[in-house]
């Protein structure tokens, strides 16, 4: 018996240890280097290999423009020629090149249609040059595309699932230039918070100030803004090695308390620190049932001018539910939490008291309405 009671009381102390740090996130995961960024290619090119699927040229000249074109520069000539064919399509080439990309490696890129085409299945994409926002080519995609979807349809029934005409080549770009941006080449170091919060920053930089004081003497972090966290690493050490460090540090970010509401999908998302102070809410629904029952009225048996008339008829009715009066507040999630669910509302009732309970000022908390 005595062992079993140290077993649950071992049991409990590792949950009650492990409880606080559930809420813990690594550095990395709330913030990431300035300078450090993605870059956005964008190309257009076409698809060939097509089995019928492809753009139908006089809907779409500009199809039959780059074909005629690419055609031209392999030494075919066909100017004064009418293209029929429906297995090429127009497409635009999309693709994110990583910070510090080098010349020679590989990244996935997305294509879509651009035309009238049906699907892309079976396609491959001609060498098509992706170019950044100063219109130089850093990259260039070529390769078969992978689609997902599919479309198949005949004379009286059609079946479609997923997006036939968007796909994927995974490691279909060759990068040819190289960033100007180093990572050497980054003036200062300085961390960003995806979420800006004046708390959070103070936390990142406490953290890290923790772990080089203990390993290397010196702090290495400061706030600098809500936003921002400047870095000064250590004589001794590398400056890779020190942002390695540093991002598998854990933190607990704080989150402004707010109420997100999505009218579209009836989602409606609370903050863990949203509070509402003591209000009485009652929500009722007035369902309003109307029905058209048509009569069909008929002359009289041998009747010589009569006509066979359609009466209008209609019922309506209305129904109020509901109107249950209770008593929502608390100092957090749970609290407020259970007294929505003990009026036992739906979503769209909930988006509806929240809204009011804001405009009374009972709300402690941001309301973004989407």
């Amino acid at each position: 018996m005595r062992r079993l009671l140290l077993a649950l009381a071992a049991a409990v102390a590792l949950v009650a240890g492990a409880a606080p740090s559930a809420a813990m996130v690594r550095i990395k995961d709330i913030a990431s280097l300035q300078g450090v960024r993605d870059n956005q290619l964008v190309g257009y090119g076409l698809v060939i290999g097509l089995q019928g699927s492809g753009d139908t040229l006089r809907n779409s000249p500009f199809t039959e423009q780059s074909l005629q074109s690419m055609l031209d520069s392999m030494g075919v000539n066909v100017r004064d020629a009418r293209l029929r064919t429906r297995n090429v399509a127009a497409v635009v080439v999309t693709a994110t090149l990583p910070p510090f990309s080098s010349q020679g490696a590989r990244i996935d890129v997305s294509v879509s249609s651009l035309g009238d085409a049906a699907s892309l299945a079976g396609g491959t994409l001609v060498a098509t040059p992706l170019m950044g926002a100063d219109g130089a080519v850093y990259a260039v995609a070529q390769g078969a595309v992978a689609v997902s979807g599919f479309s198949e349809s005949g004379q009286a029934e059609s079946l479609r699932q997923g997006i036939p005409t968007v796909g994927r080549i995974p490691n279909g770009a060759l990068i040819e230039r190289n960033l100007p941006d180093r990572f050497s080449n980054i003036p200062a170091l300085v961390l960003e918070l995806s979420n800006p919060d004046f708390r959070t920053a103070v936390r990142v930089a406490d953290a890290i100030n923790r772990h080089t004081k203990a390993t290397y003497g010196v702090n290495a972090a400061k706030e600098r803004d809500y936003r921002s966290i400047d870095l000064t690493p250590p004589a001794r050490i590398n400056v890779t090695r020190f942002i390695a460090e540093i991002e598998g540090l854990l933190v607990q970010p704080d989150t402004p308390a707010r109420v997100v509401i999505d009218e579209r999908t009836g989602t409606v998302v609370i903050g863990r620190d949203v509070q509402v102070s003591t209000v009485a809410v009652t929500h009722g629904n007035l369902t309003v049932r109307i029905t058209e029952a048509p009569e069909v009225s008929q002359p009289q048996p041998f009747a010589l001018n009569g006509e066979t008339t359609v009466t209008p008829r209609t019922f309506i009715d209305a129904e109020q539910s509901g109107g249950q009066l209770a008593i929502v507040g608390g100092t957090d999630l749970q609290t407020l939490v259970r007294g929505l669910n003990r009026i036992g509302l739906k979503p769209t009732g909930i988006i509806a008291i929240l809204t009011a309970i804001k405009t009374a000022g009972a709300l402690q908390a941001d309301l973004v309405i989407q």
